[in-house]
């Protein structure tokens, strides 16, 4: 401090005069405000990568900031329901929460094309899209309706398409299946005659276990495995076409984000940038000592046949026109996906080798 004052005393000096005080006025900082903020999680802590990435943020987010932002990480259903997360929030009862916006399908369907997309874009591709297509400003847009400024913040690899009791030969295989699945997948299943439930994770083992769903999809294969969905299923689907990557966020009260200082929000959209990179690149390295230890458990891995591929991959398109077709937010959003995807096509089909 002594140093930043001599200097400002200096440049007083040559700029024709000022006061020892003025000086001081012009140099000595104002203490930031120290922010202890709760965020609840709809991921339990110790789940891998989907919840270890909101525990990393709470401690990086501290570290970086020098003490001056305390995140508190808290469980699901301790200060708020997992489902519940979106109206604690937008209400200001909580001040911020992890989860992921594929969750908010009933608060505003456009949301979940910011989680992840059926048969749609590869991490680099969707960061691409939010970056520099115009999907982070559309992001924003729709959740300030709701009195939330939500950061994307964290990402995950491509997800296994589900776990089932009996083999799937056929389209018509899916007909009447009882299963758990997340976000548009769902309703792809839906489109096809399958009966989809969101069921929190949680409880999927159990509703597994019991029959009362007769298959699941959840993660990647090394959350799957922490799961223990191979002791009540033993048939497991790649690819997941339902998720090639998923978003993970940081919902925070728009009032309470509005509140933070300049310095504040910088540090916590860095925080999550780093996220962001963890998240991809540890998912990455975790799945293939999954997929040998699921192996080895009896588990039999199965890739879906382009025909069934073809058929889930027309399904999507007709729900995603229906879709657009009822909801002008929905339609907004995809317009700029499918746009900037086609543009993307360019370079994606030139730009890299083909397996």
């Amino acid at each position: 401090m002594r140093a930043h004052i001599i200097a400002a005393l200096a440049s007083c000096s040559l700029l024709a005069g000022c006061s020892t005080e003025e000086a001081k006025e012009t140099t000595a900082a104002e203490p930031l405000e120290k922010i202890e903020w709760r965020m609840t999680s709809t991921y339990p802590s110790t789940l891998i990568q989907l919840g270890t990435m909101g525990k990393r943020l709470e401690r990086e987010l501290h570290e970086i900031s020098g003490g001056n932002i305390t995140l508190k990480f808290y469980e699901p259903g301790v200060i708020a329901p997992p489902f519940e997360t979106f109206d604690a929030i937008s209400y200001g009862a909580i001040e911020a929460g992890w989860s992921t916006p594929g969750y908010w399908a009933g608060k505003d369907s456009a949301l979940q094309l910011f989680s992840s997309v059926p048969f749609g874009p590869s991490a680099p591709e969707y960061l691409a899209w939010i970056d520099y297509g115009g999907g982070r400003e559309l992001f924003e847009e729709v959740y300030h309706k709701h009195n939330i400024h939500s950061i994307l913040c964290g990402m995950t690899p491509p997800e296994a398409s589900g776990w089932f009791k009996k083999e799937i030969t056929s389209m018509e295989d899916f007909k009447g299946l009882k299963i758990r699945f997340f976000g548009l997948g769902a309703k792809v299943l839906e489109e096809i005659g399958a009966s989809p439930q969101l069921i929190a994770g949680g409880e999927i083992y159990q509703a597994l276990e019991l029959g009362t769903i007769d298959a699941t999809e959840y993660a990647m294969p090394a959350v799957d495995y922490r799961m223990g969905f191979y002791q009540v299923a033993k048939h497991y689907y790649f690819p997941g076409w339902h998720q090639q990557s998923t978003f993970f966020e940081l919902m925070i009260n728009l009032d309470a984000w509005n509140s933070l200082s300049p310095l504040h929000q910088r540090q916590i959209e860095a925080t999550c940038s780093s996220n962001i990179r963890y998240g991809i690149s540890e998912g990455e390295a975790l799945q293939a000592d999954a997929m040998t230890a699921l192996e080895a458990e009896g588990v039999q891995i199965h890739t879906w046949p382009p025909e069934i591929l073809a058929e889930l991959e027309n399904a999507w398109n007709k729900v995603a026109a229906n879709m657009a077709q009822e909801d002008p937010e929905f339609a907004r959003v995809w317009e700029s996906l499918q746009s900037f995807r086609k543009k993307y096509k360019a370079w994606s089909d030139r730009g890299y080798l083909k397996d």
